[in-house]
């Protein structure tokens, strides 16, 4: 399906993708886990997304909720995904919701549940 943009690009929006979604994740479990729980996953999402919450640090806002600032830096990579990587894979108009993480994980959702029923 994404045959004809470069492998690069593709990596670049899987990884841009990932530490979004990972932002959102440890944003969800944030309302219902302390940032400093036992939990298995927890430890993962901060252990990995704090680096980049640093960062963002210098742009974040101080009366943000410290819980929402995964999602205010999450938002961050959405913008870079809806808006840059359309662009370099040179689509005329900004914003073309073409999102190949997703796309995958969406056919992927669907071929599954098309031989389940």
């Amino acid at each position: 399906m994404y045959a004809e943009f470069p492998a690069w690009l593709l990596t670049l929006d899987y990884i841009l993708g990932m530490v979004m979604w990972t932002l959102i994740g440890r944003f969800a479990m944030g309302i219902f886990l302390p940032e400093d729980s036992s939990f298995f996953f927890m430890r993962v999402f901060v252990k990995y997304t704090n680096p980049l919450i640093r960062i963002f640090r210098p742009i974040t806002p101080g009366f943000l909720l410290q819980a929402l600032v995964p999602l205010y830096v999450a938002w961050f990579f959405y913008m870079i995904r809806f808006y840059l990587m359309p662009w370099l894979m040179g689509y005329s108009v900004m914003g073309m919701l073409s999102f190949p993480l997703e796309s995958e994980f969406a056919h992927g959702v669907s071929s599954l549940v098309g031989k389940l029923l």
